[in-house]
């Protein structure tokens, strides 16, 4: 576990340089949210799936693409039931270390009906995907990181 925590520790600092994430929601430059990816999709079909600018909608200042007509029509009717935890931040790094950490919008999880996105790439020369290190104690980390996000979600 240790390892882990310094990796993350280290991962922070990296894109902590990069990039401002004082944003309660992960956005690009362009503030869509998630890469474009379709939260609808996740819920309804349990999988990744880019929207298109045809089918978007903002929700709280960030912009949401749909793959489909219905998938934009579900989620302006309620966005709260697809929106993903700790505004699509990495769901293990809020739960490790109370850090706001990016994505990959093709790694996630669904649990109890809600979506948590996880960090899944490069990093150091080696791949590293916090979902398998999620997974190990998910129970736990859930409720560390459903915490941690109240102190930090709008920092």
């Amino acid at each position: 576990m240790r390892q882990i925590s310094t990796l993350l520790f280290a991962l922070v600092l990296f894109f902590g340089a990069q990039a401002s994430f004082s944003q309660s929601v992960l956005t690009n430059a362009e503030k869509v949210a998630i890469n474009g990816y379709d939260v609808v999709a996740y819920h309804k079909q349990n999988k990744a799936v880019k929207g298109t600018t045809k089918h978007q909608t903002t929700h709280q200042g960030a912009k949401y693409y749909f793959s489909s007509k219905a998938h934009k029509k579900a989620f302006v009717k309620n966005p709260t039931a697809y929106l993903p935890q700790y505004g699509g931040y990495c769901a293990f790094a809020i739960a490790a270390k109370g850090q706001k950490v990016p994505v990959n919008p093709e790694t996630f999880k669904i649990v109890d009906g809600k979506l948590y996105l996880f960090f899944n790439d490069m990093y150091q020369g080696k791949k590293m995907n916090t979902k398998v290190y999620w997974d190990k104690n998910e129970n736990s980390n859930i409720t560390k990181a459903d915490s941690n996000w109240e102190s930090i979600k709008n920092k």
